[in-house]
């Protein structure tokens, strides 16, 4: 079985109805690491020279690469990253090796099949 890595940057305020979502297309868990940053094209709006920004998680899924665009298109829609500028990304990239997803293989291989 081949995994991809999605690593999703999303708004906090949308993270719980991602990592649902993706469950629904399929993910079987994800590492959340809270209070990341990032910046843009668009720079953050300051008021009094402070900078206003939205805390941002990063969500990491390991995923069967059969399922892979459909878990990246649904966190897509949920998290609105092609409404506005800024509301995240989300990229996949190969796995080449794996250890400790033999849980996640065994609970694939029904699902896999059925979408193949």
């Amino acid at each position: 079985m081949q995994f991809k890595l999605i690593v999703a940057f999303v708004d906090d305020a949308v993270t719980d109805d991602v990592m649902k979502g993706a469950r629904m297309a399929g993910a079987t868990g994800a590492t959340i690491i809270n209070n990341a940053r990032g910046e843009g094209i668009k720079r953050q709006h300051t008021f009094f020279g402070m900078q206003l920004e939205t805390q941002r998680d990063v969500l990491l899924f390991v995923v069967e690469q059969h399922l892979s665009r459909k878990i990246l298109e649904r966190i897509s829609k949920i998290a609105g990253f092609d409404e506005d500028p800024g509301k995240g990304i989300a990229i996949q990239l190969n796995v080449e090796d794996a250890v400790g997803v033999a849980h996640q293989v065994e609970r694939l291989k029904g699902k896999i099949e059925e979408e193949l």
